[in-house]
């Protein structure tokens, strides 16, 4: 993986694996695959308007959180799979990071899989508003 990366490097094998897809289908199944798969999601039951992501084409919630040991915690959870997707690989490249640091990261990782360019305009840009909303919240943690 590239030196320049501004991701942690934890999350390199899944831009890896998305980066190996041999179009946009086949990153969307791989998208769903992680979905399925999301490492702390929020169940429907704890979805509510102060957890909602605005700005999202579908019904989308994240609560953030720091541990017992002051690692960052993203739990998301929507009613799209494409965003659950997005939520879980998120999940997954923040989640244990200083709280500075996730308040400070930006979501290249996203263009470097080759996902942003596979999403609709209000796709990207519900993807861009929950990642700002996530930094805001790490912000708060600092």
């Amino acid at each position: 993986m590239a030196e320049d990366r501004k991701w942690p490097g934890h999350l390199d094998p899944v831009v890896e694996e998305f980066r190996a897809c041999f179009d946009a289908m086949e990153r969307y199944e791989l998208l769903f695959g992680y979905a399925k798969l999301h490492p702390s999601p929020l169940p429907q039951e704890e979805w509510n308007d102060d957890n909602q992501v605005h700005g999202c084409q579908s019904r989308a919630h994240v609560i953030c959180s720091v541990d017992e040991s002051g690692g960052f915690l993203l739990r998301g959870g929507a009613d799209a799979q494409i965003v659950q997707g997005l939520m879980a690989v998120t999940a997954i490249a923040v989640n244990g990071m200083n709280p500075s640091e996730v308040a400070e990261m930006e979501p290249d990782y996203a263009e470097a899989m080759g996902i942003r360019s596979s999403l609709t305009p209000s796709r990207a840009n519900g993807f861009l508003n929950m990642f700002k909303r996530v930094r805001e919240e790490a912000a708060l943690f600092q």
